[in-house]
């Protein structure tokens, strides 16, 4: 064979490089379009992946604060029941004040440590009373059973107490009902 046959026309060459840059443009342009889409995929799996974390972090924030919430009163209705028993303690040792009568010493003495450690368990678990007396009337640690005209004191002022309220832990367990002054007509 001569080597005429073997030579490709430069007509031949031209072409062909230019169809193999057209073809690498057209892959380049091909890889480009598919590296932006996998960043924007990239992108999407990251916001995706910060918001379910940041969904795990407040679910996690709120189970500790309903868990806190829970350990925190979970004393209320017991501590509710055991308020009345700390109110007849009182009421018997207010009723024997004054009662000379023989061995009555002995019993007003047992009442007293017994409302003493009752107490003493009470605050122990958070329970603190709320006494106003003197204090001026506060709707939401209070309640108002009557109005007396009292010119000695300042409208709006607690002259009575006349059953002791209850916090457990700064949330109201139970108001203290109290008599009010007003002013004079």
């Amino acid at each position: 064979m001569s080597t005429e046959n073997n030579e490709i026309p430069e007509d031949a060459v031209e072409s062909q490089t230019d169809s193999n840059a057209v073809d690498s443009e057209d892959i380049e342009t091909d890889e480009l379009s598919e590296l932006e889409a996998l960043q924007e995929e990239l992108a999407f799996a990251k916001d995706a992946t910060l918001r379910a974390q940041a969904d795990a972090i407040n679910a996690q924030r709120r189970a500790e604060l309903d868990t806190e919430k829970a350990r925190k009163f979970a004393l209320e209705r017991f501590a509710q029941d055991l308020l009345p028993v700390v109110d007849n303690l009182e009421r018997a040792l207010e009723a024997s004040k004054g009662s000379d009568v023989e061995g009555v010493t002995a019993v007003v003495e047992g009442v007293e440590l017994t409302l003493k450690s009752l107490v003493d368990v009470l605050s122990k678990n958070g329970i603190t009373p709320v006494d106003p007396h003197g204090e001026s009337f506060d709707p939401q640690v209070a309640q108002a059973m009557s109005m007396v005209e009292n010119p000695d004191v300042e409208p709006n002022t607690v002259i009575a107490v006349m059953q002791k309220g209850y916090l457990l832990r700064e949330r109201l367990l139970r108001p203290a009902m109290v008599m009010v002054s007003k002013s004079s007509a």
